[in-house]
Formats: structure tokens, sequence, C-alpha cells
């Protein structure tokens, strides 16, 4: 999958996870990591993103219910 479009990041609290933002009418899950990589997470439900965003651990969340379940592709920062 591919997705072309601008999400809006806000920032977190969180020591691996620099900002997260979504695309509810997409179903796409945007996150910047501390080290400046960006990910696009693809069909993420807007409940799974509800429960990240009041996850006790973005970070701990991310790895555990998001990366292991739903495709995903690094953001090139490139305009197509």
């Amino acid at each position: 999958m591919h997705f072309v479009g601008d999400i809006r990041r806000h920032h977190v609290k969180s020591t691996a996870v620099r900002s997260v933002g979504y695309d509810v009418d997409n179903w796409v899950l945007q996150i910047e990591f501390a080290g400046g990589k960006v990910y696009n997470y693809f069909r993420v439900p807007p409940v799974e993103h509800a429960k990240l965003m009041k996850a006790a651990s973005i970070g701990t969340y991310v790895n555990r219910e998001i990366k292991p379940y739903f495709e995903c592709e690094e953001e090139d920062g490139l305009d197509e």
C-alpha cells in the first residue's frame, strides 16, 4: 500500500514516539518515532487510534498492538 496525503501529527509524551497523526477517512495511522523516521500504518480502525492515545505507554502499545497487525510503509518525505 501507499499513502499520499498530509496527516497532521501531534506531539506525544513518549521516549520512543515523537508524534502521532490519524487520517480518519482513510484509516491511516502515522507515527514519527524518536529517531525521526515516520511510518504510515494502514487499515487501523479509529478505536485502535483512540486506545493508542490513551495507553499508559505509547511505545509499548505500538510494539504490541500496532506493528504486529497492521501493514506499514516508511514515509519517504518526497512529494509525488
